[in-house]
């Protein structure tokens, strides 16, 4: 189960989460970077996996993801 989300199928595991957070770019906030970000990025990689797994579209996820 997600430590973040609605707890669906598609959502990573914390092990699962753990492996793949590392492979992720930092942030980029300040003067260089970009603004800070508005939702946690586990999210919208849960969101991400949901669309690949069950070949939904995008505007088909749950409104409770991240939009």
């Amino acid at each position: 189960m997600s430590g973040v989300g609605g707890g669906y199928p598609s959502d990573l595991t914390d092990k699962q989460w753990a492996l793949v957070e590392p492979l992720l770019p930092p942030a980029r906030v300040g003067p260089q970077g970009g603004r800070r970000e508005k939702h946690p990025r586990r999210r919208i990689v849960d969101a991400i996996f949901s669309v690949v797994r069950t070949g939904c579209a995008g505007r088909q996820l749950p409104r409770d993801f991240a939009p």
